[in-house]
Order: structure tokens, then sequence, then C-alpha cells
């Protein structure tokens, strides 16, 4: 939790200030999580002490700050009824992009199609005193990617 304050008073003068704890911001929380998810460290339970220890002897020791799995996760890129993996087949994805929503990642190696369609949206809107808005319809051409 952080603490966020704001001042009362005439043309921002701080004659009374009000404070209040708040939540961290999420994006900031989603990103250590990524951090930790990439981190993470499978362990298996000792059979002497029932402690986790790394199933890789040359990993360091985890920490109580640290994420650790039993079990590895599954292969989302295929489907998988039993887990409800729909997997990654047919899945659209952007050719350009080098993260997850990328095609090299998406397609986990299998490759993507490219076909051209059509986009028909609302553009060059204007508003009309008083009230009305106003807008034509504009077409364009883009490709769109397709996990294999």
């Amino acid at each position: 939790m952080r603490v966020e304050c704001k001042c009362h008073g005439v043309s921002g003068s701080c004659e009374m200030r009000t404070c209040w704890r708040a939540m961290p911001i999420f994006t900031d929380v989603g990103a250590i999580l990524k951090e930790k998810f990439d981190g993470a460290t499978e362990v298996k339970p000792s059979e002497v002490t029932h402690e986790l220890k790394p199933l890789n002897p040359q990993f360091k020791p985890h920490t109580d700050q640290d994420l650790v799995y039993l079990e590895d996760s599954p292969d989302f890129c295929e489907a998988d009824k039993k887990t409800g993996s729909l997997g990654t087949h047919g899945r659209r994805c952007k050719k350009s992009s080098k993260a997850i929503e990328g095609c090299e990642l998406m397609c986990c190696g299998r490759g993507y199609t490219t076909r051209q369609v059509k986009i028909v949206e609302r553009c060059k809107c204007k508003f009309h005193w008083c009230c009305t808005v106003v807008c034509k319809t504009c077409e364009r051409i883009v490709d769109e990617h397709t996990c294999l």
C-alpha cells in the first residue's frame, strides 16, 4: 500500500491535507509478477525434511519472495480438453510484435497464414449543433495473420 495526499485550500495552498492509503499501480504489480514468473524455480519436496528444494541442484535455493512450481505448465499451443486450453490454431496474431501476441510466439513455431480483409468503419465524423454526429463510412484493406 502507498500513501497518497491531496492539499485543500485557496489557490492550491495546503491549509489542510487529506491523506489515504491506496493500492499500488496495477501495471506495476503486473510487471513485478511477470518478472517473478519468468524467474520461477521448479521444486520438489525433500524426502527427509519435506522442504521444497530446487529440482535442478545448480539453482540457488528459493526465498519467500520467489515463485516456485511443482509441475510444468500444460502446453497451451495445442488444444487440451482436460485443461480447457483451446490451443493457438486459428488464432489471430500480430506479425510485427515480439511479445506474446506476436505470430512467432503465439503460433508456437508452426507458422501462420496472411490474408487481406476489408475493414468497414465510421470515419470523418463531425458534430453538428445540437446534438448529432454525422460520419462517413470508410473502407481499408488490412493484412490479417492467423496461426496454422
